[in-house]
């Protein structure tokens, strides 16, 4: 049966649902996987695990194919299109749903089921939710990352603003606060908040902070923009106040990295302390996103790894997945990406993975969020659905916007796509 997935991409690529037979011909397997990171140290823990598994399937080889963030799934599907898809691939949360009702990916919950001492009781049902169809796991959430606030501690005491840290022994740790600590320190010169990777194109990244007015951009069963609705409004007039009125943020065509030491708060993911300088370090703190007028919230960003049903090697493949996110190898992973086991969500299994972070930073920060988190937003046809929004918020990002204007003409635009 061919399907397509995200637009035309997937046209050239047929697929039958469930496992077929690999072939045994050949001397040795080669396997593939795409990622995003070209991080040597995720590289070198990936390469391990890849070894661990070979040590046991000789002919097996994995090769990780790392491919730049910013067009990552566009490179995939191309490859996909073109007929050279990869054996598996990490799957952005936005695109879970166009790889998953695909049959693009193969069933993964008999094969890991069968495999002695997988423990899929383990693994969370709140995180696989994305990546199943009538009950049937296609991709394995190796990641769940909460987003939160890192903290140039020393920035936002020598502009003479409160830090975070103060305003949460106040028990004033909300977005007004935060918007007004950051809006001192741009008046002192250097860049109050970043929400990072944002760049005014990537408008999915802002529900870290418009979740906090309980806005969403579609309704619960995707079919109904709600950028038009009073939440967004309120939550996008809060942030293009603190962008072109009070100087919190940087405008359109600033790309300021907080990991540089020139900034005083970024919103990313935990996954990130990965950068802060390991030279001349400054003082930092990671902290939870700010309450807002829906009070204490949390987002995640998730990310999968599937296998393609189409790949000669499917039946490897799930196999070497299956490997790579057993209980042992998913404490390796939890190093750098907040896993999707109950078991290792606990304040000592991840202190010992992530060292740099407090035990406090670990449970407010790590497991209270991925407790309750939202995931960011995504939907069927995602990549037509995030450029037709982007195109349309960009009359949002002037100074003179009449911001509830904007959000219906986003309205007016995406509408179509989301009732199809």
């Amino acid at each position: 049966m061919r399907r397509t997935i995200l637009g035309s991409t997937f046209a050239a690529l047929a697929i039958t649902t469930g496992l077929t037979a690999p072939t045994f011909a050949q001397d040795a397997i080669n396997l593939r996987m795409t990622i995003w990171s070209a991080n040597e140290a995720h590289l070198a823990m990936f390469n391990e695990i890849a070894e661990g598994f070979k040590a046991s399937n000789p002919d097996v080889s994995i090769a990780f194919e790392p491919i730049p963030f910013e067009n990552y799934t566009t490179t995939l599907t191309t490859q996909i299109a073109g007929g050279n898809p990869p054996d598996l691939a990490w799957i952005l949360e936005s695109n879970a749903a166009d790889f998953v009702n695909s049959g693009a990916l193969a069933p993964l919950t008999e094969a890991f089921t069968a495999t002695e001492g997988y423990d899929m009781a383990d693994v969370s049902e709140q995180a696989t939710a994305l990546w199943q169809k009538d009950g049937q796991l296609y991709a394995y959430p190796f990641s769940t990352s909460p987003f939160a606030i890192f903290v140039n501690n020393d920035v936002i005491k020598a502009a003479g603003a409160k830090t975070p840290a103060e305003l949460i022994a106040e028990d004033a740790w909300t977005w007004d606060n935060a918007f007004a600590t950051a809006a001192t320190v741009g008046q002192s010169g250097k860049t109050g908040l970043v929400v990072r990777d944002f760049k005014y194109q990537v408008w999915q990244n802002m529900a870290s902070i418009w979740n906090a007015w309980g806005a969403t951009p579609w309704s619960a069963d995707g079919k109904t923009c709600t950028f038009a609705d009073q939440p967004m409004v309120d939550a996008m007039t809060a942030i293009h106040k603190a962008i072109f009125v009070d100087g919190a943020m940087p405008g359109p065509g600033e790309d300021i990295d907080f990991f540089t030491g020139e900034t005083g708060m970024t919103i990313t993911q935990i996954s990130r302390a990965s950068l802060l300088p390991k030279e001349d370090p400054f003082d930092w703190d990671l902290v939870p996103l700010p309450s807002g007028p829906v009070g204490t919230y949390a987002v995640v960003g998730q990310a999968g790894v599937g296998a393609f049903a189409a790949s000669p090697n499917v039946e490897t493949a799930v196999a070497f997945l299956g490997y790579m996110t057993n209980p042992e190898n998913s404490q390796k992973l939890a190093q750098f990406f907040p896993p999707a086991r109950a078991s290792l969500l606990n304040a000592q299994t991840l202190g010992a993975t992530n060292p740099l972070l407090s035990a406090e930073q670990i449970e407010n920060v790590v497991i209270d969020g991925i407790s309750y988190g939202m995931v960011l937003p995504g939907h069927t046809n995602f990549a037509q659905i995030q450029q037709t929004v982007r195109s349309s918020l960009d009359a949002l990002w002037v100074a003179d916007a009449d911001v509830p204007a904007v959000l219906q003409s986003v309205c007016d635009s995406v509408g179509p796509l989301l009732a199809r």
